[in-house]
């Protein structure tokens, strides 16, 4: 949403509702009043004298009901100053039937996101909303749709669940499950990097969240630290489909083939070169992406730009965690070596293979299906060595070789032996 001023001044000339003011003043005078009251800063007696002089002849047009409140000490500037998310959301969420915003929870390039109720159900929910200036840009509102449409069709206790997606005056808005909690990017920040066993819990119930997605036939595109929700209870969710499509949807591959989708950081090399057939093994390579930021407290490859970065996905030979931080077990290693194998054929097939291994090693046990990487020279050692066991034990000839022939005794024993033969012969003629 665009910076403005928390409370715009009523200019002389614009439309009026009521006893002065215009209609947008009024309305947001009203949040402004009741968000005062409710957080305590102000009575609501303080607020109605605030808001009788706004409407005196005296003041109409000339101040805003922020302008009086501080004036007459109700309130301070830096009170006010932090109201102004909460009133901004609510100024962009009150033409939203059935829910009442509660406060901004973030923004990015594409959508503001705000904390909501939902007033049939009581309870909470978040919101998403496209900015005015997409509003009629037919292609980010296509997109925007498209989003909650796939969101919509996954039910996973380990994914943001999708309620509703539609459209209330000039704002596009997409209802979504409201996580209390953090991300695991900001666990990152926080404490640099995560423990082991910490860390496979997380991506375990991701590469589940991924494998129930998969199964729907749909690719998220976009697994990163910031995509990933913690409830206080260790839940792990999945959120932010505005990537995500169909692997059956041909239309679309073709008419972003050659575009790179994704972040960065985390983005597979199939989707930096713009393929066409972009399957479930992007979607791991993201995941062991995120997984090794997780344990060793950096990025696996790093640049000066976006594009220097991605080259490093395509062409750098990867750093093993367990080298960045000797604290890992080679299992670890072995998994994120092979979920970030720069060929896809070389990767896990799918996220039931991959979970295969993340419980082998959560379990303290080596991975099934990850091995070490055998060189073929090493294989031709080990083969020349067996042989070399099996043959015949060579003659030492440091010794001196003793003929029991050559001896006189034994010599002497056979000419005995062959006399008496022919004596024994003989006696038998005769």
């Amino acid at each position: 949403m665009p910076d403005e001023t928390p409370v715009p001044v009523p200019r002389s000339g614009e439309s009026s509702s009521g006893s002065g003011g215009t209609k947008s003043g009024s309305s947001l005078d009203t949040i402004l009043g009741r968000l005062v009251v409710e957080q305590g800063l102000a009575t609501n007696e303080e607020v109605q004298r605030a808001v009788e002089s706004r409407r005196s002849a005296a003041d109409a047009g000339q101040k805003s009901l922020a302008q009086i409140l501080i004036e007459s000490d109700f309130i301070t500037e830096r009170q006010l100053a932090r109201l102004k998310s909460q009133l901004e959301a609510e100024r962009s969420g009150q033409q939203i039937p059935g829910y009442r915003i509660l406060g901004k929870l973030g923004a990015g390039a594409m959508a503001s996101v705000y904390k909501a109720k939902q007033l049939s159900l009581d309870r909470m929910v978040a919101i998403k909303v496209l900015p005015r200036k997409f509003s009629q840009n037919a292609e980010f509102i296509a997109r925007f749709y498209a989003e909650g449409r796939i969101a919509a069709q996954l039910n996973h206790p380990n994914i943001v669940q999708a309620y509703d997606v539609g459209q209330a005056g000039e704002f596009h808005y997409f209802v979504m499950e409201y996580v209390e909690g953090t991300t695991v990017y900001d666990q990152i920040v926080r404490h640099k990097r995560f423990k082991e066993d910490e860390a496979l819990d997380i991506i375990i119930q991701v590469a589940e969240a991924l494998e129930h997605a998969h199964a729907k036939g749909l690719i998220h595109r976009d697994v990163k630290p910031k995509n990933i929700m913690l409830t206080p209870q260790g839940v792990a969710k999945l959120a932010d489909m505005g990537l995500a499509r169909a692997m059956s949807d041909k239309e679309a591959a073709e008419a972003e083939e050659g575009k790179a989708y994704g972040t960065p950081y985390y983005i597979s090399p199939e989707q930096i070169r713009g393929v066409k057939d972009v399957g479930p093994q992007a979607d791991i390579y993201s995941l062991g992406a995120t997984l090794y930021h997780m344990v060793t407290g950096a990025v696996p490859f790093d640049g000066k730009s976006p594009s220097s970065v991605m080259h490093k996905h395509l062409k750098a030979e990867l750093v093993p965690a367990d080298h960045v931080n000797p604290k890992l077990g080679p299992g670890i290693g072995q998994v994120i070596d092979k979920m970030m194998a720069k060929d896809p054929r070389e990767r896990y097939r799918d996220c039931t293979d991959l979970l295969t291994d993340l419980r082998a090693v959560r379990r303290g046990e080596p991975p099934v299906i990850a091995r070490p990487t055998v060189e073929v020279q090493d294989l031709t050692t080990l083969a020349q060595a067996e042989q070399t066991a099996q043959g015949e034990i060579p003659e030492d000839k440091t010794r001196p070789q003793i003929s029991i022939a050559g001896h006189p005794l034994v010599q002497g024993l056979i000419i005995l032996f062959i006399v008496s033969l022919v004596i024994n012969i003989i006696q038998l003629w005769l």
